[in-house]
Protein backbone atom coordinates (compact mmCIF):
# COMPACT_ATOMS: atom_id res chain seq x y z
CA UNK A 1 0.00 0.00 0.00
CA UNK A 2 2.85 2.40 0.86
CA UNK A 3 4.46 1.80 -2.56
CA UNK A 4 1.42 3.35 -4.24
CA UNK A 5 1.59 6.59 -2.20
CA UNK A 6 4.28 8.25 -4.37
CA UNK A 7 2.48 7.86 -7.70
CA UNK A 8 -0.79 8.94 -6.05
CA UNK A 9 0.89 12.11 -4.71
CA UNK A 10 2.39 12.89 -8.14
CA UNK A 11 -1.02 12.44 -9.81
CA UNK A 12 -2.71 14.72 -7.27
CA UNK A 13 -0.07 17.44 -7.67
CA UNK A 14 -0.16 17.33 -11.47
CA UNK A 15 -3.95 17.15 -11.50
CA UNK A 16 -4.08 20.39 -9.56
CA UNK A 17 -1.49 22.06 -11.79
CA UNK A 18 1.03 22.58 -8.96
CA UNK A 19 4.80 22.45 -9.60
CA UNK A 20 7.26 20.85 -7.20
CA UNK A 21 8.68 24.32 -6.55
CA UNK A 22 5.25 25.74 -5.61
CA UNK A 23 4.49 22.76 -3.37
CA UNK A 24 7.90 23.07 -1.73
CA UNK A 25 7.25 26.72 -0.85
CA UNK A 26 3.73 25.99 0.40
CA UNK A 27 4.63 23.22 2.86
CA UNK A 28 8.29 24.09 3.59
CA UNK A 29 9.84 20.84 2.32
CA UNK A 30 12.65 20.72 -0.27
CA UNK A 31 11.86 19.92 -3.90
CA UNK A 32 14.29 17.00 -3.84
CA UNK A 33 12.49 15.44 -0.84
CA UNK A 34 9.14 15.82 -2.60
CA UNK A 35 10.57 14.38 -5.83
CA UNK A 36 12.01 11.33 -4.00
CA UNK A 37 8.67 10.89 -2.20
CA UNK A 38 6.73 10.91 -5.49
CA UNK A 39 9.17 8.50 -7.16
CA UNK A 40 8.94 6.05 -4.26
CA UNK A 41 12.56 6.50 -3.18
CA UNK A 42 11.48 7.95 0.15
CA UNK A 43 8.72 7.11 2.64
CA UNK A 44 6.54 9.92 3.87
CA UNK A 45 6.24 10.82 7.53
CA UNK A 46 2.82 11.35 9.06
CA UNK A 47 3.61 15.06 9.46
CA UNK A 48 4.38 15.38 5.74
CA UNK A 49 1.29 13.40 4.72
CA UNK A 50 -0.93 15.61 6.88
CA UNK A 51 0.54 18.74 5.25
CA UNK A 52 -0.03 17.29 1.77
CA UNK A 53 -3.60 16.24 2.64
CA UNK A 54 -4.33 19.85 3.67
CA UNK A 55 -2.81 21.28 0.46
CA UNK A 56 -4.71 18.83 -1.76
CA UNK A 57 -7.84 19.08 0.38
CA UNK A 58 -8.32 15.31 0.60
CA UNK A 59 -8.75 12.98 3.58
CA UNK A 60 -5.54 11.30 4.73
CA UNK A 61 -7.08 7.88 4.00
CA UNK A 62 -7.57 8.87 0.34
CA UNK A 63 -4.04 10.21 0.15
CA UNK A 64 -2.46 6.91 1.23
CA UNK A 65 -5.07 4.64 -0.37
CA UNK A 66 -6.28 3.17 2.90
CA UNK A 67 -8.95 0.49 2.47
CA UNK A 68 -12.50 1.66 2.90
CA UNK A 69 -14.13 0.76 6.18
CA UNK A 70 -17.81 0.12 6.58
CA UNK A 71 -20.15 2.86 7.65
CA UNK A 72 -20.31 2.51 11.46
CA UNK A 73 -23.77 4.04 11.63
CA UNK A 74 -26.74 1.77 12.00
CA UNK A 75 -29.38 2.47 9.39
CA UNK A 76 -32.71 1.31 10.73
CA UNK A 77 -35.30 0.45 8.11
CA UNK A 78 -38.83 1.35 9.16
CA UNK A 79 -41.65 -1.01 8.28
CA UNK A 80 -45.15 0.39 7.62
CA UNK A 81 -47.93 -1.92 8.81
CA UNK A 82 -51.51 -1.46 9.91
CA UNK A 83 -51.17 2.34 9.50
CA UNK A 84 -48.25 2.41 11.96
CA UNK A 85 -44.48 2.58 11.65
CA UNK A 86 -42.28 -0.09 13.21
CA UNK A 87 -38.53 0.50 13.51
CA UNK A 88 -36.75 -2.78 14.36
CA UNK A 89 -34.13 -2.30 17.07
CA UNK A 90 -33.21 -5.93 17.71
CA UNK A 91 -34.30 -9.20 16.19
CA UNK A 92 -33.23 -12.67 17.11
CA UNK A 93 -34.92 -15.52 15.23
CA UNK A 94 -37.20 -17.30 17.65
CA UNK A 95 -36.35 -14.88 20.47
CA UNK A 96 -37.33 -11.51 21.82
CA UNK A 97 -37.77 -8.70 19.32
CA UNK A 98 -37.42 -5.02 20.17
CA UNK A 99 -38.75 -2.15 18.11
CA UNK A 100 -39.89 1.43 18.28
CA UNK A 101 -43.50 1.87 17.24
CA UNK A 102 -44.94 5.14 15.94
CA UNK A 103 -48.66 5.68 15.70
CA UNK A 104 -49.17 8.73 13.44
CA UNK A 105 -51.57 11.52 14.38
CA UNK A 106 -55.06 11.21 12.87
CA UNK A 107 -57.88 13.68 12.48
CA UNK A 108 -60.45 10.99 13.28
CA UNK A 109 -59.88 8.21 15.83
CA UNK A 110 -59.80 4.66 14.53
CA UNK A 111 -62.29 2.08 15.63
CA UNK A 112 -60.46 -0.59 17.66
CA UNK A 113 -60.08 -3.95 15.93
CA UNK A 114 -58.53 -6.23 18.57
CA UNK A 115 -56.29 -9.04 17.34
CA UNK A 116 -54.69 -12.07 18.98
CA UNK A 117 -51.46 -13.98 18.34
CA UNK A 118 -49.04 -16.13 20.29
CA UNK A 119 -46.51 -14.48 22.57
CA UNK A 120 -46.25 -11.72 25.08
CA UNK A 121 -45.67 -8.00 24.76
CA UNK A 122 -44.13 -5.33 26.96
CA UNK A 123 -44.47 -1.71 25.97
CA UNK A 124 -43.34 1.68 27.26
CA UNK A 125 -44.93 4.95 26.07
CA UNK A 126 -42.25 7.48 25.07
CA UNK A 127 -44.56 10.30 23.98
CA UNK A 128 -48.22 10.92 23.39
CA UNK A 129 -51.20 9.13 24.93
CA UNK A 130 -51.66 5.47 24.02
CA UNK A 131 -55.05 3.80 23.94
CA UNK A 132 -54.67 0.12 24.82
CA UNK A 133 -57.73 -2.06 24.41
CA UNK A 134 -57.00 -5.32 26.19
CA UNK A 135 -59.89 -7.77 26.37
CA UNK A 136 -62.73 -5.89 28.07
CA UNK A 137 -60.42 -3.13 29.37
CA UNK A 138 -59.99 0.21 27.58
CA UNK A 139 -56.91 1.93 29.03
CA UNK A 140 -55.13 5.23 28.39
CA UNK A 141 -51.38 5.23 29.04
CA UNK A 142 -49.58 8.59 29.05
CA UNK A 143 -45.85 9.02 28.38
CA UNK A 144 -43.78 7.22 31.00
CA UNK A 145 -46.20 4.36 31.61
CA UNK A 146 -45.63 0.72 30.71
CA UNK A 147 -47.79 -2.36 30.19
CA UNK A 148 -47.20 -6.08 29.78
CA UNK A 149 -49.72 -8.57 28.49
CA UNK A 150 -50.22 -11.97 26.91
CA UNK A 151 -50.91 -11.40 23.21
CA UNK A 152 -53.33 -14.33 23.08
CA UNK A 153 -55.75 -11.87 24.76
CA UNK A 154 -57.53 -9.67 22.22
CA UNK A 155 -55.61 -6.37 22.09
CA UNK A 156 -55.39 -3.17 20.06
CA UNK A 157 -53.08 -0.14 20.19
CA UNK A 158 -53.96 3.36 19.00
CA UNK A 159 -53.89 7.02 19.89
CA UNK A 160 -56.08 8.03 22.83
CA UNK A 161 -56.58 11.59 21.56
CA UNK A 162 -55.71 11.55 17.85
CA UNK A 163 -52.14 12.77 18.46
CA UNK A 164 -49.00 10.88 17.52
CA UNK A 165 -47.77 8.22 19.94
CA UNK A 166 -44.26 6.77 20.18
CA UNK A 167 -43.49 3.68 22.20
CA UNK A 168 -40.86 1.00 22.73
CA UNK A 169 -42.09 -2.56 22.37
CA UNK A 170 -40.53 -5.87 23.38
CA UNK A 171 -42.25 -8.86 21.85
CA UNK A 172 -41.47 -12.37 23.01
CA UNK A 173 -42.71 -15.55 21.39
CA UNK A 174 -44.88 -17.96 23.34
CA UNK A 175 -43.43 -18.56 26.81
CA UNK A 176 -40.94 -15.65 26.76
CA UNK A 177 -41.84 -12.70 29.00
CA UNK A 178 -40.04 -9.56 30.13
CA UNK A 179 -38.99 -9.60 33.77
CA UNK A 180 -39.55 -6.25 35.46
CA UNK A 181 -38.53 -5.45 39.03
CA UNK A 182 -39.09 -2.18 40.80
CA UNK A 183 -36.83 -2.74 43.79
CA UNK A 184 -33.60 -4.16 42.32
CA UNK A 185 -30.86 -4.07 44.94
CA UNK A 186 -32.66 -1.52 47.07
CA UNK A 187 -31.86 -1.69 50.75
CA UNK A 188 -35.04 -1.08 52.70
CA UNK A 189 -33.01 -0.03 55.75
CA UNK A 190 -30.94 2.75 54.15
CA UNK A 191 -32.87 3.61 51.02
CA UNK A 192 -29.73 3.22 48.89
CA UNK A 193 -28.83 1.00 45.97
CA UNK A 194 -26.39 -1.73 46.88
Amino acid sequence: MLDAVGPRLRALRRGRGITLAELSMTIGVSESTLSRLESGQRRATLELLLALARVYDVPLDDLVGAPRTGDPRIHLKPVHRFGMIFVPLFRRPGGTQAFKMIIPARSAPLEPTPQTHDGSEWLYVLSGRLRLVLGEQDLTLPAGEAAEFDTSSPHWLGSADGGAVELLVLYGPQGVRAHVRSDLGRSSRTGTWG
